[in-house]
Protein backbone atom coordinates (compact mmCIF):
# COMPACT_ATOMS: atom_id res chain seq x y z
CA UNK A 1 0.00 0.00 0.00
CA UNK A 2 1.74 3.46 -1.19
CA UNK A 3 1.61 6.56 0.69
CA UNK A 4 -1.71 8.23 -1.69
CA UNK A 5 -3.88 5.22 -1.01
CA UNK A 6 -3.22 5.20 2.66
CA UNK A 7 -3.56 9.17 3.00
CA UNK A 8 -7.18 8.19 0.77
CA UNK A 9 -8.28 5.42 3.24
CA UNK A 10 -7.46 7.47 6.15
CA UNK A 11 -9.63 10.46 5.01
CA UNK A 12 -12.02 8.17 3.51
CA UNK A 13 -12.46 6.91 7.69
CA UNK A 14 -11.75 10.16 9.14
CA UNK A 15 -14.97 11.79 7.31
CA UNK A 16 -17.33 8.64 7.66
CA UNK A 17 -16.40 8.75 11.73
CA UNK A 18 -16.98 12.63 11.44
CA UNK A 19 -20.30 12.10 9.70
CA UNK A 20 -21.88 9.25 12.16
CA UNK A 21 -20.69 11.48 15.03
CA UNK A 22 -22.40 14.55 13.95
CA UNK A 23 -25.43 12.64 13.03
CA UNK A 24 -25.38 10.31 16.33
CA UNK A 25 -24.59 13.77 18.71
CA UNK A 26 -27.65 15.57 17.07
CA UNK A 27 -30.17 12.84 17.52
CA UNK A 28 -29.05 12.56 21.44
CA UNK A 29 -28.93 16.35 21.90
CA UNK A 30 -32.37 16.76 20.05
CA UNK A 31 -33.58 14.03 21.88
CA UNK A 32 -32.56 15.30 25.43
CA UNK A 33 -33.19 18.88 24.80
CA UNK A 34 -36.70 17.89 23.84
CA UNK A 35 -37.35 15.68 26.93
CA UNK A 36 -35.93 18.59 29.28
CA UNK A 37 -38.50 21.43 29.07
CA UNK A 38 -41.35 18.55 29.58
CA UNK A 39 -39.86 16.06 32.19
CA UNK A 40 -43.15 15.62 34.39
CA UNK A 41 -44.88 14.72 30.56
CA UNK A 42 -42.29 12.33 30.12
CA UNK A 43 -42.63 10.64 33.57
CA UNK A 44 -46.00 10.69 33.07
CA UNK A 45 -45.34 8.45 29.90
CA UNK A 46 -42.93 6.36 31.64
CA UNK A 47 -45.25 5.61 34.03
CA UNK A 48 -48.50 4.69 31.74
CA UNK A 49 -45.99 1.77 30.32
CA UNK A 50 -44.02 -1.18 31.68
CA UNK A 51 -41.67 0.64 33.57
CA UNK A 52 -41.62 0.61 37.59
CA UNK A 53 -42.33 3.47 39.16
CA UNK A 54 -38.35 3.65 40.85
CA UNK A 55 -37.12 3.29 37.28
CA UNK A 56 -39.52 5.89 35.43
CA UNK A 57 -38.22 8.68 38.43
CA UNK A 58 -34.63 7.08 37.41
CA UNK A 59 -35.09 7.22 33.36
CA UNK A 60 -36.86 10.48 33.16
CA UNK A 61 -34.46 12.17 35.60
CA UNK A 62 -31.21 11.40 33.94
CA UNK A 63 -31.91 10.35 30.53
CA UNK A 64 -32.58 13.55 29.21
CA UNK A 65 -29.34 14.79 30.78
CA UNK A 66 -26.75 12.02 29.70
CA UNK A 67 -28.43 12.32 26.05
CA UNK A 68 -27.36 16.01 26.13
CA UNK A 69 -24.24 15.13 27.49
CA UNK A 70 -23.27 12.42 24.76
CA UNK A 71 -24.65 14.64 22.48
CA UNK A 72 -22.36 17.59 23.45
CA UNK A 73 -19.58 15.51 23.56
CA UNK A 74 -20.15 14.01 20.32
CA UNK A 75 -20.17 16.90 18.77
CA UNK A 76 -17.53 18.80 19.68
CA UNK A 77 -15.13 15.76 19.47
CA UNK A 78 -14.21 14.91 23.24
CA UNK A 79 -13.40 11.43 23.70
CA UNK A 80 -15.31 10.02 20.80
CA UNK A 81 -14.86 6.39 21.31
CA UNK A 82 -15.68 6.57 25.19
CA UNK A 83 -18.96 8.09 24.21
CA UNK A 84 -19.60 6.15 21.57
CA UNK A 85 -18.76 2.97 23.61
CA UNK A 86 -21.57 4.55 26.37
CA UNK A 87 -23.93 5.17 23.22
CA UNK A 88 -23.94 1.17 22.79
CA UNK A 89 -25.67 0.25 25.85
CA UNK A 90 -28.03 3.48 25.60
CA UNK A 91 -29.24 2.92 22.25
CA UNK A 92 -29.48 -1.11 23.21
CA UNK A 93 -31.88 -0.14 26.60
CA UNK A 94 -33.80 1.84 23.55
CA UNK A 95 -34.09 -1.03 21.53
CA UNK A 96 -35.09 -3.03 24.05
CA UNK A 97 -37.84 -1.01 25.33
CA UNK A 98 -39.09 -0.40 21.95
CA UNK A 99 -39.01 -4.00 21.12
CA UNK A 100 -41.21 -4.93 24.85
CA UNK A 101 -43.15 -2.17 23.31
CA UNK A 102 -44.10 -3.86 19.90
CA UNK A 103 -44.45 -7.45 21.93
CA UNK A 104 -47.16 -5.55 24.25
CA UNK A 105 -48.89 -4.87 20.82
CA UNK A 106 -49.78 -1.91 18.90
CA UNK A 107 -53.29 -0.95 20.58
CA UNK A 108 -51.31 -0.36 23.78
CA UNK A 109 -48.86 1.48 22.37
CA UNK A 110 -49.26 3.06 19.04
CA UNK A 111 -46.60 5.48 19.18
CA UNK A 112 -43.51 6.12 20.68
CA UNK A 113 -44.59 8.11 23.54
CA UNK A 114 -42.22 11.07 23.79
CA UNK A 115 -39.02 9.63 22.34
CA UNK A 116 -38.29 13.37 21.14
CA UNK A 117 -40.43 15.25 23.81
CA UNK A 118 -41.07 18.41 22.64
CA UNK A 119 -39.24 18.35 19.12
CA UNK A 120 -42.65 15.89 18.29
CA UNK A 121 -45.16 19.06 18.37
CA UNK A 122 -42.91 20.03 15.39
CA UNK A 123 -41.90 16.82 13.77
CA UNK A 124 -44.69 14.54 14.61
CA UNK A 125 -44.57 10.88 16.60
CA UNK A 126 -42.95 7.72 15.60
CA UNK A 127 -44.00 4.60 16.08
CA UNK A 128 -42.36 1.58 17.93
CA UNK A 129 -41.66 0.08 14.83
CA UNK A 130 -40.13 3.09 13.19
CA UNK A 131 -38.09 4.08 16.69
CA UNK A 132 -36.76 0.59 17.07
CA UNK A 133 -35.18 0.86 13.25
CA UNK A 134 -33.88 4.57 14.08
CA UNK A 135 -32.07 2.63 16.98
CA UNK A 136 -30.51 0.22 15.25
CA UNK A 137 -29.55 3.13 13.00
CA UNK A 138 -27.94 4.96 15.79
CA UNK A 139 -26.36 1.51 17.46
CA UNK A 140 -24.36 0.79 14.08
CA UNK A 141 -23.18 4.36 14.10
CA UNK A 142 -21.83 3.96 17.26
CA UNK A 143 -20.10 1.03 16.28
CA UNK A 144 -19.04 3.26 13.02
CA UNK A 145 -17.21 5.68 15.62
CA UNK A 146 -16.11 3.05 18.17
CA UNK A 147 -14.36 1.28 14.77
CA UNK A 148 -13.07 3.74 12.40
CA UNK A 149 -12.58 7.06 14.72
CA UNK A 150 -8.57 7.24 13.47
CA UNK A 151 -7.35 8.54 16.85
CA UNK A 152 -6.34 7.31 20.17
CA UNK A 153 -9.14 6.31 22.65
CA UNK A 154 -8.34 9.50 25.20
CA UNK A 155 -8.35 11.58 22.47
CA UNK A 156 -9.67 14.95 23.87
CA UNK A 157 -8.94 17.43 21.13
CA UNK A 158 -12.28 18.96 19.35
CA UNK A 159 -11.92 17.93 15.09
CA UNK A 160 -12.90 21.60 14.39
CA UNK A 161 -9.12 22.54 16.34
CA UNK A 162 -6.24 20.91 15.15
CA UNK A 163 -2.81 21.27 16.03
CA UNK A 164 -0.20 23.12 14.20
CA UNK A 165 2.45 20.02 12.73
CA UNK A 166 -0.84 18.29 10.64
CA UNK A 167 -1.41 18.88 7.38
CA UNK A 168 -4.36 21.01 5.59
CA UNK A 169 -6.25 17.65 5.36
CA UNK A 170 -5.95 16.27 9.07
CA UNK A 171 -3.29 13.55 8.11
CA UNK A 172 0.48 13.71 8.63
CA UNK A 173 2.44 10.42 7.76
CA UNK A 174 5.86 10.08 8.21
CA UNK A 175 6.27 7.89 4.28
CA UNK A 176 9.11 4.90 5.75
CA UNK A 177 10.75 2.58 3.02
Amino acid sequence: MNYGTRVKNRTVKSFVSLGASIFLGLTLLASGSGKVPGQVEFMDALFQSFWSPTLAYLIGYCLPWVEIALGIFLLLGVFPRIVAALCLPLTAGFMASNSVALSQGVEQFPSCMYCFGRWEELLGTISPLQALCFDIVLFCLALVILLFHDDELLHFRPWFIRRKEESSNGINFVQTK
